[in-house]
């Protein structure tokens, strides 16, 4: 089988390890298989792909988005090295508001699947990181929704100085996970 799929301590989530096929001219992998995946209970239809670069310390999320239009994701960084963060955001789940953080790389080509009802976010480690992610639902604006990378409840353990964090205007302003409340609705 061309995936290694490993439970994470958060239900639903999942860290996938894809075999690498390396000789002298390089390597190749599957980063995607319908019927494995599906094998493994991720069942979604991915409809949107995206791509992003960002700098060192840069810190996306944690977004997420809104019923009717809420997104799973299949996140893999294809260049450079990021700590991936997801947090349990199901409503009634016993592991609301905890955590999972996962470093994704280039080298470790590692891939976390972060289901619907979960916010995700990403710090790059290295000097420029791109990562590419698979949706199971296209972006909707007005679905958008988001808290705050240093939500103190949630306690995430970044590992580089909250002041030398590089965030948008947007993720800036992001509610804590208690001024959200149960908003996720799931």
């Amino acid at each position: 089988m061309p995936f290694v799929f490993t439970s994470t301590s958060l239900p639903g989530l999942l860290l996938i390890e894809p075999q690498v096929f390396s000789d002298d001219r390089g390597w190749f992998l599957e980063s995607y298989k319908n019927s494995d995946f599906f094998a493994h209970g991720i069942k979604e239809n991915f409809v949107q792909d995206n791509h992003s670069r960002s700098i060192k310390n840069v810190i996306r999320g944690l977004h997420y988005q809104r019923h009717p239009n809420a997104q799973g994701k299949l996140v893999r960084c294809t260049k450079g090295k990021i700590l991936d963060v997801a947090v349990d955001l199901r409503k009634g789940s016993p592991s609301y508001g905890e955590y999972y953080s996962q470093e994704l790389s280039e080298e470790n080509k590692l891939m976390l699947y972060v289901p619907v009802g979960f916010a995700h976010g990403f710090l790059t480690l290295s000097d420029e990181a791109e990562i590419q992610y698979k949706n199971t639902a296209e972006y909707h604006p007005a679905s958008d929704g988001g808290i705050r990378f240093d939500d103190k409840r949630i306690g995430i353990q970044w590992p580089v100085p909250i002041a030398d964090v590089i965030l948008s205007e947007k993720d800036n302003t992001l509610p804590s996970l208690d001024e959200l409340g149960k908003d996720f609705g799931l």
